[in-house]
């Protein structure tokens, strides 16, 4: 099973794609999609449409995880942010490819077994489950690839909680 992770974002919009194989986890390909603040606002999403459009059509996964919206105090971020979560979503709509949204909390809780955990956890916990040497830089892309782990995690438990049920339909069952 693979799955794309994606903390979206204009400026940088972090990417990872995960496969689970049995209960390996294997980074496929991880990066960013950077753009430049000179830009104007919609070449800048227009890029992050292009690039996760390719991405998709590069490695053909199995759904999209993406982190819901949570913006503590900084409002102005947050239009952005979710100008680039909506380009992500119909990057994911364009593609037939469903979507599992997760809060940064449950995101946390996946990877590190706390939802309190710190960035520096999240990224030590991300390099050690697929096994990456180099320290993941920036922050954004570590956070994409524990949103693909999240996802991963969240599927697999459905489908060896309805294997386990004696559920005839084992398949992409993701909304």
């Amino acid at each position: 099973m693979i799955a794309i992770g994606i903390d979206p974002g204009t400026a940088i919009c972090g990417y990872g794609v995960v496969e689970l194989v049995g209960n390996s986890l294997r980074p496929l390909c991880y990066g960013a999609v950077t753009t430049d603040k000179d830009q104007l606002p919609e070449l800048r999403l227009q890029k992050i449409y292009r690039e996760l459009s390719g991405l998709i059509a590069d490695y053909k996964p199995d759904f999209m995880s993406i982190e819901k919206l949570f913006f503590n105090r900084n409002v102005t971020t947050a239009i952005p942010v979710g100008q680039a979560r909506g380009v992500a979503l119909l990057t994911a709509a364009n593609s037939s490819l469903p979507v599992l949204e997760f809060t940064p909390m449950q995101i946390k809780q996946s990877v590190v077994g706390t939802g309190s955990a710190s960035k520096e956890q999240v990224i030590f916990m991300v390099m050690h489950l697929l096994n990456i040497r180099q320290k993941i830089r920036p922050d954004d892309v570590a956070d994409a690839l524990a949103a693909a782990i999240c996802g991963l995690h969240n599927a697999a438990t459905r489908r060896w909680t309805e294997a386990a049920a004696g559920s005839k339909d084992t398949g992409r069952v993701l909304r």
